[in-house]
This record gives C-alpha cells, structure tokens and sequence, in this order.
C-alpha cells in the first residue's frame, strides 16, 4: 500500500498549506504544485487498487489540475 500512503502524505501537506493560506501565507505555488503532484500519485493508487470509482476521481482530479494554470 505504498501508493495509498503517498497519497495520504500528499493529502497532509496540502491541507497544511491550505491552513497557511487561509492564515494570510501566500502559499499559493506550493499548494498548487503539491495538487499536481498528487495527479500521478492517485493515478497509481487507482491502478493498484483496480476500482473503477478510484480511476475515476483520480481521472477528475487531473482534469481540474489541469486548469489551473
């Protein structure tokens, strides 16, 4: 379960940024790097996972992460 443990760790760092940001940081690159990243680490957990709804919101996930530029 590496692959669910990356993501949770990613998961962590971003709602900490997330807090920074709310508190007045300027987080803002961070965060958004940090969502990219989460991209690919959910992609692979969705495919050792094999459930249909994980590939789906990894696949949603990219998709948003996408417009954020």
């Amino acid at each position: 379960m590496d692959e669910a443990a990356r993501v949770l760790a990613r998961l962590t760092r971003i709602e900490e940024l997330r807090g920074l940001q709310h508190a007045g940081g300027g987080p803002g690159p961070e965060l958004l790097a940090e969502l990219r990243a989460l991209v690919p680490e959910a992609e692979a957990w969705a495919r050792a996972e094999g459930d249909a709804r994980a590939h789906t919101a990894a696949t949603k996930l990219r998709e948003e992460a996408e417009g954020m530029d």
